[in-house]
């Protein structure tokens, strides 16, 4: 980000969704984001996401990015452990506004206790490979023909990133 921009990062909102759900959309337009088809609606995707680790950037009073956690298991062993989804409007990538965001992410999910994040990722998708492993996460491996997207077989990258703060 340019020094004179000031970019806020803050707690979501429901009023955000509009938003989120555009800058979802443009992900998903890019074939490398996401399985997902479309976005859902608002009452399935706060259904779906951790209280905890919902963010967003907002740049001259728009929202240009988001975050959120979302939990991996039910499983009490698991209460530490998230996954990470990360989305910056299509106009915004490449001027740091990721990693801001993915600074922020980190050290909520640490203040909550979080020990480990994780993310899988098309490998294709190499902007957010290279955002992921910038901040600390790791190729655990590579989950081979995970699922099948428009007739085509897709691998998914597993990375995770273990707390330096919570868990030791």
């Amino acid at each position: 980000m340019p020094n004179n921009i000031f970019m806020e990062i803050r707690p979501m909102l429901p009023g955000d969704w509009p938003a989120v759900r555009a800058i979802f959309q443009e992900g998903i337009d890019t074939g490398n984001a996401t399985f997902e088809e479309k976005p859902p609606d608002w009452a399935e995707w706060d259904s779906a996401h951790l209280r905890d680790g919902r963010l967003v950037a907002v740049l001259e009073g728009q929202v240009v990015a988001w975050a959120s956690l979302t939990s991996v298991s039910g499983r009490c062993v698991y209460a530490g452990v998230a996954e990470v989804s990360i989305y910056i409007a299509a106009a915004m990538r490449g001027k740091g506004i990721g990693g801001e965001l993915m600074e922020a992410l980190i050290k909520e999910s640490e203040e909550k206790g979080y020990w480990t994040l994780q993310a899988g990722i098309f490998p294709e998708n190499e902007a957010s490979m290279a955002l992921h492993q910038k901040n600390g996460f790791r190729i655990v491996g590579v989950r081979e023909r995970l699922g099948k997207m428009d007739e085509r077989w897709r691998d998914v990258v597993l990375l995770d990133r273990r707390s330096t703060v919570v868990g030791k």
